[in-house]
């Protein structure tokens, strides 16, 4: 059995979502509780922290029985591009409105990918952003500015 284990992705992916799993638990500590019927705010991310940390020993477990060992290289493009399209959306949000945010975010992160096509990413934002205005604005009735500054389009 190989023991260099910092190569193998599975345990490394558990590991992940143990330490992710065990910070949203520990900070979810200092909230009340509460009960399945009446949930209070440390509820849910106590729950959902609970499921990361058992999908992250699940994984560990996987990654240190598996055999084959995987070269881990990161490509900090996509990485990048990920985070400037997080950072634009809630720039963009607040003083441009919903729909620009969301067409600059989808952009930016259709760019990470290793296939841009002007097209399809075209597509998928306009279902994406009717999508989001439905749900968001007409469903769940949150107050976002579909386009800020046009006062008929709230």
């Amino acid at each position: 059995m190989n023991l260099d284990l910092r190569h193998r992705k599975d345990l490394l992916a558990g590991l992940l979502l143990l330490l992710i799993g065990g910070i949203a638990s520990v900070v979810a500590l200092g909230y009340p509780f509460g009960s399945a019927m009446r949930m209070g705010p440390g509820y849910f991310p106590t729950v959902l922290g609970g499921i990361l940390c058992l999908f992250g020993a699940y994984l560990s477990v996987r990654g240190i029985r598996s055999a084959g060992n995987c070269a881990i290289g990161w490509n900090w493009r996509p990485v990048a591009l990920l985070t400037l399209a997080i950072v634009l959306f809630g720039f963009i949000m607040v003083r441009l409105g919903l729909i620009p945010a969301l067409l600059a975010m989808i952009f930016v992160s259709a760019l990470a990918g290793r296939e841009f096509r002007f097209k399809e990413v075209a597509l998928l934002a306009v279902s994406l952003s009717v999508l989001a205005v439905a749900v968001f604005l007409y469903v769940l009735k949150l107050p976002y500015p579909i386009v800020a500054g046009l006062p008929w389009m709230r």
